[in-house]
């Protein structure tokens, strides 16, 4: 696999996949600049070393050409997070577009129409992929979050780039932290798991527990684990299919001398709603009528010496109802644990809309040692899969 390191690109024009798939309010305007942040570093490094860029990306799901998932849209923050001008063009095969990327000069970068404005991307089509290639030099993929997808501009495009196609420095650290958390990473290495249900990270469960040393398994998916042990879980959330799965994998965590870490109290509610009614059970003796929504105080301290005996954590998911403030404790607890393992030098590595959201709720996202831009992408690795658009970068041919 090539990477983005010591290579010269003057007058090599670099066509970028970078993920621009940003949320947006409905003045058009950008929420979160987190992934066009994230471009950053690569786009930079093709300057620096004499190139030009021209990035390629989708926006949402249209259906055909939609003017409200155009890229023009974000144009401006993407030039005032790169703070460098940046040109659009308004479509991304063809003729002309052709021109307009021949034109580019070193240190000019042009923003290309929507990618997903054509079935042929979703589509992985052979043709639109050789169309895309004609824009430039060397392809780059810098897009972690579309990696799982078997597109024309992810898994098709690199093919036509035999011996000039790249791992772009983003993907780079999304690839090493994966590898952290499965492979190398320094010894005892925790995942704590969260979310609302086992059946959204079951193969996550089967290939993490041979790869690490403990999971913490907090959230819904705590309550199947506990009832699989025969415990009483009153009206928690359960997925009564998945009994058997969870019994196997703590067998296997058995077999292998692993550690699964469940919580020992929880607090709960008679209603999802009714945030005054609380009260706190053993996790295994909870009261008919009554639903686990957080841990409890003695859970609380028992996952943070577990975070604080680690060297390495991945945290993937909230471990209650974060959202509402009577169900935040936990969540909050585990973000405060995490904090005080990395001061004390510990890997923190942590992907999952949830439990990024958590962090930036809290203000505490500026701390830790990587957050992952995938979602799909990142779970489907973490299952122990090639991802397409890795393996595309990996093809001799």
């Amino acid at each position: 696999m090539n990477l983005l390191q010591n290579q010269k690109l003057n007058n090599k024009k670099a066509l970028i996949r970078v993920d621009l798939n940003v949320p947006l309010n409905e003045k058009k305007e950008v929420t979160d600049y987190t992934r066009i942040e994230a471009i950053k570093e690569t786009v930079n490094f093709v300057i620096a070393n004499g190139g030009s860029c021209i990035l390629l990306s989708h926006l949402g799901r249209p259906k055909g050409k939609d003017e409200n998932l155009s890229l023009k849209n974000i144009l401006g923050p993407v030039s005032k997070t790169l703070d460098k001008p940046v040109v659009f063009f308004q479509d991304c095969i063809g003729e002309e577009a052709e021109q307009a990327t021949e034109k580019l000069q070193p240190g000019e970068i042009i923003l290309m129409e929507n990618l997903r404005f054509y079935k042929e991307e979703t589509d992985g089509d052979n043709m639109f992929a050789e169309k895309l290639s004609r824009l430039g030099d060397l392809y780059i993929n810098d897009a972690f979050g579309t990696c799982h997808r078997e597109h024309a501009s992810t898994a098709v495009i690199a093919k036509y780039f035999p011996n000039d196609k790249y791992v772009g420095k983003l993907l780079q650290k999304e690839l090493e932290a994966i590898s952290q958390i499965a492979e190398y990473g320094e010894k005892p290495v925790l995942a704590i798991l969260g979310g609302a249900k086992v059946s959204s990270k079951l193969n996550i469960l089967y290939n993490l527990i041979e790869k690490v040393d403990k999971i913490i398994i907090g959230g819904g998916m705590a309550y199947t684990f506990i009832a699989a042990l025969g415990g009483k879980i009153g009206e928690s959330l359960i997925e009564e299919d998945l009994i058997e799965n969870a019994k196997e994998i703590l067998e296997i965590a058995n077999s292998l001398n692993k550690e699964i870490i469940l919580p020992d109290d929880i607090k709960a509610s008679t209603d999802f709603d009714q945030n005054d009614l609380m009260k706190t059970f053993d996790s295994n003796k909870i009261e008919s009528g009554w639903i686990g929504l957080d841990i409890g105080p003695r859970t609380i301290e028992k996952f943070n010496q577990v975070i604080l005996s680690s060297k390495t954590i991945f945290w993937n998911g909230p471990v209650g109802v974060f959202e509402k403030e009577a169900f935040l404790e936990g969540t909050k607890s585990i973000c405060n644990s995490l904090k005080k393992a990395k001061m004390l030098g510990v890997n923190v590595i942590v992907g999952g809309g949830d439990s990024i959201a958590a962090l930036k709720k809290l203000g505490k996202e500026d701390w830790v040692s990587y957050i992952s831009t995938g979602g799909g992408a990142l779970l489907e690795s973490l299952e122990g899969k090639t991802l397409p658009g890795v393996k595309a970068l990996l093809d001799e041919n």
